[in-house]
């Protein structure tokens, strides 16, 4: 990577293109299994597009795609026939290729013969890199490296780029069979004969080469070896503790089996602190690194699965937290990091952290807040305040003006728009005007505001009067300025954000509905709220729009300005329940689970704004992420949102109401991990009725929404 350059909506997959994907890495494919160059098809693994190309020919025809069966979120098998044998009408080869992505890639190749005589074919795999930066597939902007150099080897190729050290090296497995390396074009070719009734087999490694270094795939050897692979071990360590749903409502069981299995695919292991808890990639293909407000929210609605995704994610932050100040990447004392990407940056080689969001610091403290309360130990809380104070500290010294906080890029290679909705032209007035930074964003005041009501509670653990008295003013000193300022009393909302000249940015969107989330919304504004994010012009009957249908950058179609975003809506739906508006909550909460069921079971990162009203399914957006980490979360988060969970361990009490609808179903959920154990819990739809099992004696369970959830917090 040169430098940070972040702009440009991703790429279209193109065509029926199947990913793949484990920890940091992913293969994008065609569903024959075939990386056909030209496309954002590719092994891709450190930011980096390895392997550009992998075509496999049978007598130099290209396989016939019968199936595909996805196992598990890096393992694949593609199913196909060669072209009919010569004077045969039929094809009697069977062709199989086992696919195991991970750091690199494995893959088995299987050809069946079904004839009643030999088959001799000669079997080519076409392979290329262009060591091509990940920013640069995802933005249609490939800039072809120069100097990459093939070398042929006993039964391989290497490809690999001396500026940037980077490469791969593709090669066969000794099994017998002649095997010819070709370097113009890049080939490795096979005669085989297959036996009548009988397989050929040949599995096929792409080794990375990473800084000079090559080294295995991380499933080498593929099936044979899948029961040693560390990656596949620990799935299915997270696959056997994580908590199970038991439900009559047969698409909920399996739209949170498939939130669980792609949640935890998409967890980052640290290799320099193996000992530490995993965090949590943004989503495949273009966001498999760690984020700071991505993951820090996916964490967040994670909880009820497992808090040490929570807890690792905010660990690795607070080792990425800024300590000086750079214009180029936007670090500064105490901020959190927007995303961490791998290559040769402005320091050269190796992870580079980029600092340009404005909303992860306060949601860093605002997540360590919450792991409090669902049981994280004192002790770990303790150490982890330094870097909470770091954070307070450059929101107030770095992005305050006028009592409220601003974003504006510090160079031209940064993002122009630092909240969640940072597309060059996601934030914008009623007409469809941009507004020009500095920007104070509505939703980012509530983070800063529930920031300072997590610090207030560590103050008052620790009996730091003062601390919890100062962070008890400023909390309600930027409540009521929020709700002054960005209160648009002709309209009855809130405004999007304050533009570089004050002036309120008058657009309807859903970032208010983060607001009743974080509680900075006075309560006798929140029905009027709640009654516009309800409303036709915001609700499509699947989820929330990013913006009205009425107003002058509306474009259902858009990244930001009208299509739906199932975490985003699934945060307003919070927010509502939040503050007593059940029904409503219950109205999104159904209609992202439809939209699931949908999607095959798994919410995209987003989908288009269309109403239910004129097509009665979601329409798909084209470089939607999946799977996506909180959009993988969202459903989570809907369950814990029905059943109105709220603990609260330092206080030795859990409040537990569920408000599940007619038809939703009973639920039984076993293991849920809180207070540093695992309970059960029953909830039966309609009635309220819940049981607890495994709660330690003395925590006291309340069968009614906690007070605080009912309205904004006063504090």
């Amino acid at each position: 990577m040169s430098g940070w350059t972040f702009e440009g909506q991703p790429t279209a997959l193109g065509g029926a293109a199947l990913t793949l994907v484990s920890g940091g890495s992913f293969c994008v494919s065609a569903r024959n299994g075939d990386i056909l160059p030209g496309r954002a098809h590719g092994v891709y693994y450190a930011d980096t597009r390895l392997l550009s190309h992998l075509e496999l020919r049978v007598d130099d025809r290209q396989v016939e795609e019968l199936q595909v069966l996805v196992a598990e979120p890096y393992h694949a098998t593609f199913i196909g026939r060669a072209a009919p044998r010569r004077g045969q009408a039929e094809s009697t080869l069977l062709v199989m290729r086992d696919r195991y992505t991970g750091g690199g890639l494995a893959e088995e190749i299987v050809l069946r013969n079904m004839a009643d005589e030999p088959a001799g074919c000669v079997v080519t795999l076409l392979v290329g890199s262009d060591v091509c930066d990940l920013f640069e597939v995802k933005t249609h902007r490939v800039h072809w490296v120069a100097d990459v150099v093939t070398d042929a080897e006993e039964r391989a190729l290497r490809m690999f780029s001396p500026s940037k050290r980077r490469g791969v090296r593709v090669v066969g497995e000794e099994n017998g069979a002649e095997v010819i390396v070709v370097t113009a074009p890049r080939m490795l070719i096979f005669h085989v004969v297959v036996p009548p009734r009988g397989e050929w087999k040949e599995c096929v490694q792409v080794r990375p080469i990473i800084d000079g270094v090559e080294s295995e795939p991380w499933f080498a050897g593929g099936r044979r070896a899948l029961e040693h692979a560390e990656h596949a071990r620990r799935l299915a360590e997270w696959d056997r503790l994580s908590p199970r749903v038991t439900t009559a409502n047969r698409a909920l069981g399996a739209i949170l089996g498939q939130s669980r299995i792609d949640l935890g695919a998409l967890r980052l292991f640290d290799p320099d602190h193996p000992e530490l808890p995993p965090t949590i990639a943004a989503g495949a293909p273009w966001f498999m690194t760690l984020f700071g407000r991505d993951s820090l929210i996916t964490s967040w609605m994670a909880l009820p699965l497992d808090p040490d995704l929570a807890y690792g994610t905010l660990r690795r932050l607070a080792r990425l937290q800024g300590t000086k100040t750079d214009p180029l990447s936007e670090e500064e004392p105490g901020k959190i990091m927007h995303e961490l990407r791998y290559g040769v940056g402005v320091d050269g080689a190796g992870a580079h952290p980029y600092y340009g969001s404005v909303d992860a610091t306060p949601l860093f403290v605002v997540l360590l807040g919450e792991l409090r309360r669902w049981g994280l130990h004192h002790d770990l809380l303790r150490s982890m305040m330094p870097h909470v104070d770091a954070a307070l500290e450059w929101i107030e010294r770095c992005g305050m003006r006028d009592g409220f906080l601003w974003y504006r890029r510090k160079t031209d290679q940064g993002l122009l728009n630092q909240g969640w909705k940072d597309s060059f032209d996601g934030v914008n007035f009623a007409d469809g005007a941009i507004a020009r930074p500095p920007i104070a964003l509505a939703e980012v005041q509530g983070y800063v505001y529930a920031a300072y009501i997590a610090r207030h509670y560590f103050a008052k653990e620790e009996g730091d009067t003062e601390t919890e008295r100062r962070y008890t003013r400023k909390a309600a000193e930027l409540r009521e300025a929020f709700n002054e300022r960005f209160w648009l009393p002709g309209r009855g909302y809130y405004a999007v954000g304050l533009d570089h000249e004050g002036r309120p940015i008058d657009a309807l969107a859903s970032n208010m509905g983060h607001c009743l989330w974080s509680g900075i919304v006075d309560k006798d504004k929140a029905e009027s709220v709640a009654r516009h994010l309800m409303s036709p012009a915001m609700f499509t009957g699947f989820g929330i729009r990013t913006l009205a249908s009425d107003m002058g950058a509306y474009n259902p179609m858009s990244y930001h300005n009208g299509s739906v975003w199932p975490h985003d809506s699934a945060l307003v739906a919070a927010g509502l329940m939040r503050y007593g508006f059940v029904d409503e909550a219950r109205r999104i909460a159904a209609g992202l689970l439809e939209a699931a069921e949908v999607f095959n079971r798994r919410l995209p990162e987003l989908f288009c704004g269309f109403s239910r009203e004129e097509f009665p399914m979601p329409v798909p957006y084209p470089t939607s992420c999946s799977p996506q980490a909180w959009a993988a979360a969202t459903p989570i988060q809907l369950v814990r949102m029905l059943l109105r969970i709220d603990p609260w361990v330092p206080r030795r009490t859990v409040w537990i109401s569920p408000v599940l609808p007619e038809g939703f179903g009973d639920l039984h959920i076993a293991r849920i991990p809180l207070a540093g154990t695992r309970v059960d819990l029953d909830a039966r739809e309609g009635s309220g009725e819940v049981q607890v099992i495994g709660l330690p004696e003395d925590i006291r369970l309340v069968c009614e929404p906690r007070p605080a959830a009912r309205a904004a917090v006063r504090v």
